[in-house]
């Protein structure tokens, strides 16, 4: 005996085996089974006053024995039973008035009973009812036999019996198991990747108590269906009662989505139920499918969904099944299911599904071609497989030539096209479903250059205040068009971006200009603000915008405000682009100007160049004085610092001009002080001296107190090179000074660097310990790497000048891999002569040597004439020490020629004190904003 619901199993087993019985032809056995399932009907289930949940109960049990009555009947009908069963079909549709399905039958019995008046008296009563009680007209189907009984159709004669052939009866074990029905679509043999996806469903999916919904929500064409078909496959056999497979057709091409009563018109056929017992009105129909699903083990997959409210009325809710849902929007209000989002493939699972779609062989003959496939198809499963499908079709094209073609963002979607599928149309009909406002701003978003954004970009770009922004982009996320991969972050997909890009056309080419003045403005004014924050004394250009976009973040700290230029450096760097393609060269130059700050400080040199020649090009177009010195100037340093002296001068001589010529004294000076430093570099030591000190002079007249700290240490360094440690002392003192009374940090690590190296020099090794623990003491995050990779260096002097040699080469070793990818040539020069001077007193000449003869080289290719020589003096003290007392004669005497080409005394050379620990470049960011005059000290400038 069963625990519970006793009779109620046994009348879903014998409804079962009915159905199958009708299934092979049977349908006398049909008959035996449904009469044995009415016969355990008793009287009304759970008669009396339980409440709503028990009424609702009691409801879904009596469609389910209404159902298999209509059954039983239809049977009976089709046996040719009519007058005998009039009766009986009349009691209950006298009990229920207004089911037409039972209307329907009691007219066919009474017209095969030769009484075609009462049938049609049937009609004309239900239809009367119907109109009055409802207010409707009877369905197509019940006036259809109303008409072919007036016209007494052929069709409505008893059915003519074939005999059955016979057939062993299989048992009732194995005749359930036949007639269970499949209707889920064919697996992909070449399914690829997913497995965590697929464990989580397949965990999530085993048979238990009470119904459970697992659920996929991605992006269009990311394989949801493929993934959710798959898990079903291998679930089936958990819900031996059936496994139903449905398009809801939310996002198909060409047709609306499937309504609530049709999707359960096809389940009930699922099931086996004719179409002559399935209700028309809906809400007969949904009880009629609880009816039906009721005590079976079923595996619903409801593919494709649009909305909750289409599945809602799907879900059995007194059966153990489960229920796959698949849908491009994360459903929320579908209450009880357990969500996974779908992503795109890792790339080594894309790579897989090249080789088994494409065969490996193809994609072993161009491997890399392969990655760039993979990568321009965005790892989406769809776009992968069109096109493999477009290169099996074209066995003469490489994978080079595909990829080739699908360079062009235009050509992107147009290639990734077949003759069902289209990766444009999937990514159309998620973009169509969305509303004219959300609709708008996507294609907005579109034009935003950088590979992510936050609210505040989203609200410039959209003319929305941040809040409604956020909401927005949560409502494109919930819809699968941007992605989030970072709190507060978004992003689209790239073939996303180029459908949102390709929306644009010329006739709405204003507002894409307006969105975009926009976007500079928002920039403008927040880089303005971390400016501020971040680079204390930097110099008021009148002439600079301001950004006037409202609802800026809010930039508390210091810490805050790099976060938010950290987060949004790429960002800024292609709107600055963005700005000169659409003409806002002015606001392009001066955003320019605020974003390669930051690159300055995070030793991000080589786009700081970059972006600098932009802003040059730009600053011309605007034709701004102003900001064209600026980006000159910034031009200039990047130059310096990336070790480019040469064209370091030409850039400077340029802006000195184009500052004489318009009266720019403040410019001027700044441009005398870059000049200064690169013909010292070059070795005129005494010509760069003369410009450097003209250069201090105007900072201090002009109170630019920031320049002129940084042409300070210059200054301090080529006292050093000459032999004048007190002289060297006292200008980087003053360098620390003037960082500390405008609040800059970062440029203060270069200068008491700077004034560590003169106390060493002039064995000081006390100060210089002071100095440095003030320098190491600032903390990495304010301090550019260069400048640390310096200080770490210092670090190891010192402690093996003080015999504490355990982390000496730990320092060493972390000095050079953070200077090494700068890019910054000088600096990783003088870092690695310092490495090589502590290798060698370490005893370690090989290494000692290897490093020296780095330094050389690199100083040698940029014409830095002390750090060549340099150089070659610690590669002669190395192979001297190693016995090769040639070659080291002669690097000694190649290093004392230098000097004295460069006016330099020959002590310095050979001093220990001297040995290359200085450095030499500050922060040559010449886009400065200075408070008023200070009066300070008279700076030790010596001759």
């Amino acid at each position: 005996m069963e625990p519970l619901q006793v009779d109620l199993r046994l009348f879903s087993r014998h409804v079962r085996a009915a159905a199958a019985e009708r299934s092979t032809g049977e349908l006398g056995a049909a008959v035996g089974e449904l009469r044995k399932a009415l016969a355990l009907w008793r009287g009304p289930v759970l008669n009396g006053t339980g409440g709503p949940v028990l009424d609702a109960a009691s409801t879904i049990l009596e469609e389910r024995r209404l159902a298999a009555v209509e059954e039983l009947f239809a049977l009976r009908l089709q046996l040719g039973e009519d007058s005998d069963i009039v009766s009986e079909i009349r009691e209950f549709a006298d009990a229920y008035p207004l089911r037409e399905g039972l209307r329907a039958q009691l007219m066919l019995a009474l017209y095969r009973a030769g009484r075609q008046a009462e049938a049609l008296h049937e009609y004309a009563a239900v239809r009367d009812l119907l109109a009055e009680e409802l207010g409707i007209s009877p369905c197509p189907d019940l006036a259809g036999l109303f008409e072919k009984i007036l016209r007494a159709s052929p069709e409505l004669d008893t059915p003519a019996q074939a005999p059955s052939p016979p057939s062993p009866r299989p048992s009732d074990g194995a005749r359930a198991a036949e007639s269970a029905p499949c209707t889920l679509p064919y697996e992909l043999p070449d399914f690829t990747g997913r497995h965590l996806e697929l464990r989580y469903l397949l965990d999530r999916g085993q048979a238990g108590e009470g119904v459970r919904i697992v659920a996929v929500d991605g992006m269009g064409g990311a394989g949801k269906t493929t993934l959710i078909v798959r898990a079903a496959h291998r679930l089936a056999a958990s819900y031996p009662d059936g496994q139903l497979y449905i398009d809801l057709r939310g996002f198909t091409p060409g047709e609306r989505p499937l309504a609530p009563e049709e999707a359960t018109r096809i389940l009930l056929r699922g099931l086996g139920t004719p179409d002559s017992a399935v209700p028309d009105d809906a809400e007969s129909r949904f009880a009629t499918w609880q009816a039906a699903s009721a005590s079976r083990k079923l595996l619903l997959v409801l593919d494709n969904a649009a909305e909750a409210a289409q599945i809602r009325p799907l879900l059995p809710v007194t059966s153990e099944c489960l229920v796959l849902v698949a849908s491009r929007c994360r459903l929320l209000d579908l209450d009880g299911a357990h969500w996974i989002s779908l992503g795109t493939l890792p790339p080594q699972d894309s790579a897989a599904l090249l080789a088994r779609t494409l065969g490996e062989e193809r994609v072993a003959a161009d491997p890399e071609a392969a990655k760039s496939l993979a990568a321009m198809c965005g790892h989406l499963p769809l776009a992968l497989r069109i096109a493999t499908a477009r290169l099996h079709n074209r066995p003469r094209w490489t994978l080079q030539y595909f990829v080739d073609r699908l360079r062009e963002e235009d050509a992107l979607l147009t290639e990734l096209r077949s003759t069902e599928r289209s990766v444009a149309t999937t990514i159309q009909l998620s973009y169509e479903a969305l509303g004219e406002e959300h609709r708008r701003a996507f294609m907005l978003l579109g034009v935003h250059p950088g590979p992510n954004f936050d609210p505040h970009a989203a609200a410039a770009l959209t003319d929305m205040t941040p809040k409604d922004a956020e909401q927005m982009l949560e409502d494109l996320l919930d819809s699968q068009l941007l992605q989030q991969h970072e709190a507060g972050r978004y992003s689209f997909h790239d073939l996303i971006r180029s459908f949102a890009r390709s929306l644009w056309d010329e006739s709405v080419r204003h507002e894409k200009d307006t969105a975009v003045g926009r976007l500079l403005n928002y920039y403008m004014g927040a880089t303005n603000e971390a400016c501020r924050i971040l680079f204390p004394g930097l110099r008021q250009c009148a002439s600079a915008p301001t950004g006037n976009a409202p609802g800026l973040p809010a930039f508390g700290d210091a810490q805050t405000a790099r976060r938010w230029y950290d987060r949004e450096s790429r960002g800024l760097q292609a709107a600055v682009r963005l700005g000169q393609k659409h003409d806002f060269h002015r606001l392009a130059s001066y955003l320019a100007r605020n974003t390669v700050l930051h690159l300055h400080a995070q030793g991000a040199i080589q786009d700081f160049r970059e972006l600098a020649e932009v802003a040059v090009a730009a600053a011309r177009r605007a034709a701004d004085t102003q900001a064209l010195c600026l980006s000159l100037a910034n031009l200039a340093s990047a130059h310096q610092i990336l070790g480019e002296f040469r064209l370091a001068t030409e850039v400077a001589e340029e802006g000195l001009r184009v500052a004489g010529s318009h009266g720019d004294t403040v410019s001027e000076a700044a441009f005398l002080d870059l000049l200064g430093w690169a013909h010292i570099v070059l070795g005129s030591l005494s010509e760069g001296y003369d410009l450097l000190v003209r250069g201090i002079g105007l900072h201090r007249e002009f109170g630019t107190l920031r320049r002129e700290s940084i042409a300070l240490c210059n200054l301090s360094t080529l006292h050093l090179w000459q032999g004048r440690t007190a002289e060297a002392i006292a200008a980087a003192e003053r360098a620390v000074m003037l960082c500390q009374e405008v609040g800059e940090q970062e440029h203060e690590v270069a200068a008491l660097n700077d004034l560590v190296i003169a106390h060493l020099d002039g064995g000081d090794d006390a100060s210089a310990q002071r100095y440095l623990d003030r320098a190491l003491a600032l903390g990495e995050d304010s301090v550019m790497p260069r400048n640390r990779a310096m200080s770490l260096a210092l670090r190891a002097v010192l402690h093996q000048r003080n015999g504490q040699g355990d982390e000496v080469m730990t320092y060493i070793d972390q000095a050079l891999a953070l200077v090494s990818p700068l890019g910054t040539v000088t600096w990783q020069c003088e870092v690695e002569n310092i490495a090589g001077l502590v290798h060698q007193l370490g005893g370690n000449h090989e290494k000692a040597l290897d490093l020296h003869r780095s330094a050389h080289q690199r100083a040698l290719g940029i014409g830095y004439r002390m750090g060549v020589a340099h150089g070659l003096h610690g590669m002669a003290k190395a192979e001297k020490s190693l016995g090769k007392h040639e070659v080291a004669g002669q690097h000694l005497h190649s290093a004392e020629e230098l000097f004295a080409a460069m006016k330099i005394p020959r002590a310095v050379l050979g001093s220990p004190g001297r040995a290359p620990v200085r450095c030499s470049l500050g922060s040559f960011c010449c886009s400065t904003q200075t408070p008023g005059m200070i009066q300070l000290t008279e700076p030790v400038i010596g001759g």
